[in-house]
């Protein structure tokens, strides 16, 4: 309950979708009109659903007060939150929920591991957030980055397992996770990572191929952050033109307005894949939501935004991942 505070690799076809809980939110395309949409989620490794599309507080929200966002997010419609240690906002985190109304019962929220300090477990690092955040337990705990915990991977990743076991998460992730990190705690893990949060889009994919061998092998959920870089910082590319065409098809078919952000969204939702976003905006929040009723790319389309993508190899995070 809050505490209330006083302040799929190549394959498409098959991601393992399913429709979760039923919440309101404005259609974008249907101004101040209230639709009941169906968010989809992801079956989990453990057992456990999440939603596949999550309201990050890191990037634009990196070292600053989320509160505001939070609530803009939560009365938007967002359900999955997704926080971190290192964010330096976890207590913000915390105020926007309580000041939501939100049932607990009814989010999703995610935080993740930074560096441990001396003395510190992941367990005892994770109570520290559940403290800031005002909840008694998160929905998933990420050990942040494999490069905060060089040597001490195997360790850090059964300390994740003690929290899992203590009840202070449901299940336990990792984020910016190289396939080789992975085998170094597979070798030791009871438990397998249910998430890897990495940078992923089409000027990625073919790089990530060797981790979404992996990730299929062991039911790990693929989730993306900077999954739109390509249309926002990376405009001008071989994914343009692309994107372009396949919006304009979806649109007629849609028979409503359509974005490019749609279409690439669309794209990673239909690969299996949990995405990472934020805006200020409750326009563009909406418009995210909404991307559950878009219609479906073809299986050509699919192909043609990998291949297109592939003509590129660009990373826009490079700090989080080692050189290429």
């Amino acid at each position: 309950m809050l505490r209330r505070s006083a302040s799929l690799v190549k394959s498409i076809e098959k991601p393992n979708l399913k429709h979760g809980a039923v919440i309101g939110f404005p259609s974008s395309h249907l101004p101040g009109r209230l639709s009941r949409m169906p968010i989809s989620t992801l079956a989990l490794n453990d057992g456990h659903q999440v939603p596949w599309i999550a309201f990050g507080t890191g990037t634009a929200l990196f070292g600053k007060d989320a509160e505001r966002a939070i609530r803009l997010a939560i009365d938007n419609g967002f359900t999955h939150l997704d926080g971190a240690q290192v964010y330096g906002n976890e207590d913000t985190l915390g105020n926007g929920i309580v000041a939501s109304g939100k049932p607990r019962s009814e989010l999703f929220i995610t935080t993740k591991l930074g560096a441990l300090q001396p003395g510190a477990t992941p367990k005892s690092a994770l109570q520290e957030s559940l403290k800031k955040i005002k909840v008694d337990y998160v929905d998933l705990y990420l050990i942040h980055q494999a490069n905060q915990h060089v040597g001490k991977l195997q360790e850090v990743w059964k300390g994740m397992e003690e929290a899992q076991k203590a009840g202070l998460t449901k299940s336990i992730g990792v984020s910016n996770f190289t396939a080789d990190h992975l085998k170094i705690i597979l070798e030791v893990a009871t438990i397998p990572p249910a998430v890897n949060q990495v940078e992923a889009h089409p000027y990625v994919w073919e790089a990530l191929q060797p981790n979404l061998a992996i990730h299929k092998q062991y039911n790990i959920v693929t989730s993306s952050y900077g999954g739109l870089s390509p249309l926002f910082r990376g405009k001008g590319g071989p994914l343009d033109a692309v994107i372009e065409q396949i919006r304009a098809r979806l649109e007629s078919t849609r028979g409503a307005p359509v974005s490019d952000g749609q279409v690439l969204n669309k794209w990673l939702k239909q690969k299996g894949v949990l995405v990472v976003t934020t805006s200020s905006k409750a326009e563009r929040i909406r418009e995210y939501l909404d991307t559950d009723i878009v219609p479906e790319l073809t299986a050509d389309e699919v192909a043609l935004i990998e291949t297109a993508g592939g003509k590129l190899h660009k990373r826009y995070f490079p700090g989080n991942w080692p050189p290429e």
